[in-house]
């Protein structure tokens, strides 16, 4: 019981930071890049590589986390038959989703920032890191569904 509530609190902190570093990045940091707001170069590669960094270890604590917590709430059968393990699966193909959405994006504007561009790298990797924070809304919203057991609701 104790390690179900470890397993599920960790795996939803992490989830709530990741969503919300891409949510951040997406709808504030590119942005305010694009419209020319920073002076040099180095504070988007430093946000940059922290939202790298916030992905990645997000991604593998919630791999572990959910492997745990699907390992022990479902069989095979449960995962493919039933709405809840219907709901575990997209929330898989959202993360696999998720992640390489932060990874192009990542590279898409590091790219750009090393060749000591502002405004276009920014413009460029904008439309990823939006789809990117729309698809850890969705995460987040299919995580609820999922924890409130709206399955046995609806």
């Amino acid at each position: 019981m104790v390690d179900t509530f470890l397993a599920q609190t960790t795996h939803l902190v992490f989830a709530a930071i990741w969503a919300g570093s891409v949510f951040y990045v997406a709808f504030v940091v590119l942005p305010l890049a694009r419209d020319g707001e920073f002076n040099s170069t180095k504070p988007l590669e430093v946000i940059s590589g922290k939202l790298t960094m916030i992905s990645r270890v997000s991604a593998l604590v919630l791999l572990l986390s959910g492997g745990h917590l699907a390992g022990t709430r479902y069989t095979t059968e449960r995962l493919v038959e039933t709405t809840n393990g219907q709901l575990v699966i997209l929330m898989v193909v959202l993360w696999l989703v998720l992640a390489a959405l932060v990874e192009v994006g990542a590279k898409r504007f590091e790219s750009g920032l090393n060749g000591k561009k502002l405004r276009e790298p920014a413009a460029n990797a904008l439309g990823l890191y939006r789809l990117a924070a729309v698809v850890a809304i969705a995460l987040l919203v299919v995580a609820g569904a999922i924890t409130t057991n709206l399955a046995a609701v609806v």
